[in-house]
């Protein structure tokens, strides 16, 4: 999973379906020999060192929540991850709405307050991302389930793909309450072997997830998140896809209700040395583009 970045993202489908699979023969031939739970261990170990690299893309991005759907331009930087948005509800943006969007970004280039802040919520949300892929080889009991081709986004296209489905560990103990979701998580896991990367993560909960005691609040039965990741080009991998669907409560009374799509493509590598402020100049030419020219169309 992309772990630098300030997505909401965890914090590693229907292309999948239509994936080449092995005769039964060759799935018992391709499955590794170790135990699951190895597996996992060492490619979650993988993972969190991955997430160090000084590698930089820009990409487009498209969320879909109740309200419609917003698309964005991105670009990762060595300070924060600067965006643009280029459509709402697929139509590009009027010469008014450009300008606004144009001075909603300028003000972290303007404001070094408003820039540290962004730089501390990156920060966080990488930490509970860590957290979650530190859980993992623990939190669950796996058990390896076939194999099936890579496609594109995720993992990497052609590559035999390890699924293992996992259940909640009855002897996990989650130490904070970012790793509580995990304790009524199951569903199962696809494991580039090759790379030693997650190329997706399908998980639904299946019963009630309290959080202190119940009195902070809960998710409901039913959640659902799956995240995917693949090779975007010279093995550097980025998340591609995220899907969250969460009911529950806060502090007992107020509601919760997360609903969200969310599909990455068309990455381009930039400069690993590129300011905050020169992303947004980046941003700025491609949007002009784009405003010329359509906007690409996202897988």
């Amino acid at each position: 999973m992309r772990l630098g970045t300030s997505r909401n993202r965890f914090t590693v489908a229907a292309a999948l379906l239509a994936a080449s699979t092995f005769s039964s023969a060759a799935l018992a031939a391709e499955l590794p020999s170790e135990p699951p739970a190895e597996l996992v261990r060492r490619t979650a170990h993988n993972e969190l060192s991955a997430s160090g690299g000084n590698e930089k893309y820009m990409f487009l991005d498209r969320k879909q929540n109740a309200h419609g759907s917003q698309t964005k331009l991105m670009v990762q930087t060595r300070e924060a991850m600067a965006g643009l948005v280029v459509a709402n509800d697929g139509k590009p943006l009027d010469t008014e709405q450009r300008q606004e969007e144009y001075q909603r970004v300028e003000r972290f280039v303007n404001d070094p307050d408003e820039l540290r802040k962004k730089q501390k919520q990156e920060k966080d949300d990488t930490e509970r991302v860590k957290r979650i892929m530190r859980a993992l080889p623990d939190a669950f009991l796996y058990q390896y389930d076939g194999t099936m081709a890579g496609t594109q986004g995720v993992g990497s296209p052609g590559d035999p793909l390890v699924r293992l489905k996992f259940r909640p560990n009855p002897d996990y103990n989650p130490p904070s309450r970012v790793e509580q979701v995990l304790t009524g998580m199951k569903g199962y896991l696809l494991i580039d072997t090759k790379h030693n990367r997650i190329a997706k993560i399908d998980g639904k909960l299946e019963k009630e997830v309290g959080f202190g005691w119940g009195i902070l609040g809960h998710l409901d039965p039913g959640g659902h998140f799956l995240v995917e990741q693949g090779d975007v080009g010279d093995d550097h991998w980025e998340v591609t896809r995220m899907d969250l669907s969460f009911t529950g409560k806060i502090l007992i009374f107020k509601s919760l209700n997360i609903q969200s799509e969310e599909v990455s493509s068309h990455f381009q590598p930039v400069s690993p040395d590129l300011t905050f402020a020169q992303g947004v100049d980046l941003l700025k030419k491609h949007e002009a583009e784009m405003a010329k020219n359509g906007i690409p169309a996202l897988r």
